[in-house]
């Protein structure tokens, strides 16, 4: 039954600079199909009162609908509406490389491993007091358990600067209610995470890119940026860039850290992948300690259903306002999968997990390195890679393409905090369960980016 309630919930502001807004609009259902804010069956406002609510024309409405229908996002059905398609639930993309997940290591079963770590937690735990409320920024020895997961980057860390939130996108957008006013500018990659670029759109800021090359940021653009619009927040993913895969090398974090400094920025470091790539350099939590808010998820380095991330506080600072606004997004963290997060971590079963996904992630990545353009971006370990397209395709013509071979990709509209995205796709390689099938999908995915346009 469609719910129409939940199905309001997706509306956003259209950004100006965005691109053409009928476009954004087929990116905002697509962005909460993919997140689970529409399911299949929800009935989306009728297309006048959607114009109202985005202030567009019916037109650019109807064009959208148009757009979503031929993409197989939506079903409209003569008299009741537009609802989003079954075919999403039935099926989705048959050969997923749209969702950046850890992929399931060989040799770990992580039923098994839930099965004893919940047994070992309840023998020795209250259940009550587990299913109970909890406020706060975790037990302390949850806070233990993240500062010793995060001790190989950081090194020793108090307890009481790690807070434990419900995951990364719960963090960014209790930061963002913490640190901005709306109105303000925050200061971003070129190409950032869609979840950064949708908070901080919800929180009323405005975005500004700053200018980077091959090794991340400029330190000088980041200078005159700050300057230029009075920016006080910088968030960036300096290792394994989410979609390009660039991980900033130390002198340029160095760099940057100085340049914060300088004018007085702070920092917000989205690092979900250091543990997993091996051989990031120091985080900018470990180069500037006192400004950088570090934020660092199980979700994409071990399993995303643990819904826990770590936020490592700036050193000698107070905790509370970060709490009160924490809690103001999420009550709490769910107490079950913290406290299993929390055990794995204490007997290093969080590691060998860890270590069991960046094996099948460096298998996976040979398979994109032997089927892919060697123009691809990547690293060894990383969940996704980075393909710029040939100058025959432009990136919604291939899109739309790999929609009807049964291939989705995401587009880098979505990673675009002004609107300037070039012709590129993030290939996630971690949603299919197996190896032989992730190959075929790479495999017919070459074979389109190579082909001709017409053909």
């Amino acid at each position: 039954m469609a719910d129409t309630d939940r199905s309001a919930g997706w509306i956003g502001a259209l950004d100006p600079a965005a691109g053409p807004r009928y476009q954004q609009i087929v990116r905002l259902i697509e962005q909460a199909v993919a997140d689970g804010r529409l399911r299949p069956g929800d009935r989306l406002p009728p297309q006048r009162k959607l114009a109202e609510l985005l202030a567009v024309d019916l037109t650019t409405v109807t064009r959208a609908f148009g757009e979503a229908r031929a993409r197989g996002l939506l079903d409209a059905v003569t008299g009741r509406g537009s609802f989003i398609s079954a075919r999403q639930e039935q099926a989705g993309p048959p050969l997923d490389l749209s969702m950046t997940i850890p992929p399931a290591p060989k040799g770990i079963r992580l039923g098994e491993l839930m099965q004893r770590g919940i047994a070992e937690i309840l023998a020795r735990s209250d259940a009550d007091q587990l299913m109970n409320y909890h406020g706060g920024a975790g037990s302390l020895a949850e806070r233990a358990a993240g500062a010793a997961w995060l001790a190989p980057l950081l090194g020793p860390l108090p307890p009481r600067r790690v807070a434990v939130a419900p995951g990364a996108q719960t963090a960014l957008h209790a930061l963002l209610s913490l640190l901005a006013r709306p109105g303000e500018v925050l200061l971003t990659e070129p190409l950032a995470y869609p979840g950064l670029i949708d908070a901080a759109r919800r929180h009323g800021l405005a975005l500004a890119p700053v200018a980077s090359d091959a090794d991340g940021p400029l330190p000088a653009a980041l200078g005159e940026a700050a300057a230029r619009h009075g920016a006080r927040l910088f968030a960036l993913t300096p290792t394994l860039q989410n979609p390009t895969c660039l991980t900033v090398p130390a002198p340029r974090r160095r760099a940057l850290a100085a340049i914060a400094r300088r004018h007085d920025l702070i920092l917000i470091e989205d690092d979900p992948y250091s543990l997993l790539a091996g051989d990031a350099p120091a985080p900018l939590a470990a180069l500037a300690a006192e400004r950088t808010w570090h934020v660092a998820t199980l979700s994409k380095v071990l399993t995303p259903g643990l819904r826990t991330a770590f936020v490592v506080m700036p050193e000698g600072g107070d905790e509370a306002p970060f709490l009160a606004a924490l809690r103001a997004v999420a009550l709490m963290p769910a107490p079950l999968m913290t406290a299993l997060a929390a055990h794995w971590i204490r007997i290093g079963a969080a590691r060998d997990l860890l270590d069991g996904v960046r094996r099948e992630a460096a298998g996976r990545q040979a398979l994109a390195r032997a089927a892919l353009p060697a123009t691809m971006q990547s690293h060894p370990h990383a969940l996704h890679v980075w393909q710029p397209l040939p100058p025959h395709w432009d990136r919604n013509s291939l899109i739309a393409r790999a929609r009807l071979a049964g291939l989705g990709v995401m587009a880098a509209d979505a990673f675009s905090p002004d609107g300037a995205a070039p012709d590129a796709i993030r290939i996630a390689l971690g949603a299919i369960p197996e190896r032989a099938r992730l190959a075929e999908a790479l495999g017919l995915l070459a074979a389109l980016i190579r082909g001709e346009a017409s053909g």
